[in-house]
């Protein structure tokens, strides 16, 4: 029987018990907040103070270039989406945006029409049940199928007023009426800011509020369960099929969601053009949603956002300097396109990734390097 000649080890000698990592908490968490919907909300509430502090400084011009941004971003949010997270591609956002505009012209012809909130939701309401379904019969189609799907509503649906005549008002489309501004939204800006409510800052104001709370909720939805699915569907169908996860379900509920912010911009649309006309409608309109997004980024809101701000701000830039090197208006106005399409080409080329991911990249690269 051999016996321990080993000392016993003193409680000093003894290695001491490997404690968890301390997580450190930036700066940014403190103030930010370490959840998902906390940092949301304390970017929403920052993004409104900043709309607050623009839509104040500057004129009726430029509040109703920062509406057509708001209704813009909210429609290529929705489209990114469904595009970047979902991967289904679609051609025919701009048809969303009409039923949700005609939704909400048809509800304002009355002499005494509902409250605009309610009216703008029921223009969502309707074009969620349009995107609905569409995308029951988009689910079982991919690729260019499903892009060639889309372009058909995107050119169909502009031609239902025109066999809707009386109803819709033809090629003439229907005139849209603003209700009058709210009093107490009137005076609760005039106590902070100190000057009256205009018309075109009143539509400025109502849409960056809907763009605001709509980007906190597909932000969440990004961030959360239903994200994951529409990345894991993305990534590898075989995969989240053998996962569990219902792909057609998840396309179904990617289109909607995506068709109901259309529905929503396309009111907002209408109450900032003061008409529903066929004619705003086009293909076009499906096509600078699509080269908005691939412009800012596909898959992020940042870049729905940014793509939403060249559509509003770079025709008239275009425009303008045109004129100044002696063009005429109408070519001019030609000009705007051409160097879009430019612009859209070198991104293409030179940051797939668009101007969000091109940036994000630029980061991480310098990050690694030092």
């Amino acid at each position: 029987m051999s016996t321990n000649t080993e000392a016993p080890t003193s409680s000093a000698e003894r290695p001491a018990a490997a404690s968890p990592p301390s997580r450190r908490v930036s700066r940014v968490d403190r103030i930010m907040g370490r959840t998902p919907l906390r940092r949301h909300l304390t970017l929403a509430l920052l993004a409104m103070v900043v709309v607050v502090l623009v839509l104040e400084s500057t004129g009726q011009f430029r509040n109703a270039q920062f509406a057509s941004m708001a209704y813009y971003g909210i429609a290529a949010g929705g489209l990114t989406i469904l595009i970047g997270l979902n991967g289904q591609i679609s051609l025919g956002h701009g048809a969303f945006m009409a039923i949700g505009a005609y939704t909400a012209a048809l509800l304002l012809q009355g002499d005494n029409p509902l409250p605009l909130p309610v009216i703008l939701l029921a223009g969502t309401l309707v074009t969620l049940v349009a995107g609905a379904l569409v995308g029951v019969a988009a689910a079982r189609l991919h690729g260019p199928y499903l892009a060639g799907a889309t372009l058909a509503l995107a050119v169909a649906v502009p031609g239902i007023p025109l066999y809707f005549s009386e109803t819709l008002g033809g090629e003439q489309g229907l005139n849209v009426r603003v209700p009058e501004i709210p009093n107490w939204f009137a005076d609760a800006v005039f106590f902070v800011t100190g000057q009256d409510m205009s018309r075109s800052r009143y539509l400025a104001y109502l849409g960056w509020l809907c763009l605001i709370v709509t980007f906190v909720l597909l932000a969440n939805l990004a961030r959360g369960r239903v994200g994951r699915t529409w990345r894991a569907v993305r990534d590898n169908e075989v995969a989240a099929e053998l996962a569990g996860i219902d792909l057609g379900r998840a396309r179904v509920l990617a289109f909607v969601v995506s068709a109901a912010c259309a529905g929503l911009a396309g009111g907002l649309l209408a109450l900032s053009a003061r008409i529903a006309a066929p004619s705003g409608f086009t293909l076009t309109l499906s096509l600078l949603l699509l080269s908005a997004i691939v412009l800012g980024g596909l898959g992020t809101l940042t870049g729905a956002l940014l793509g939403a701000a060249m559509l509003t701000f770079v025709p008239q830039l275009v425009t303008g300097l045109g004129q100044d090197l002696g063009l005429s208006d109408v070519r001019s106005a030609e000009l705007a396109p051409l160097i879009y399409g430019l612009v859209t080409m070198l991104v293409v080329l030179f940051a797939p990734a668009g101007v969000v991911g091109g940036v994000r990249a630029a980061a991480r690269r310098r990050g690694s390097s030092q």
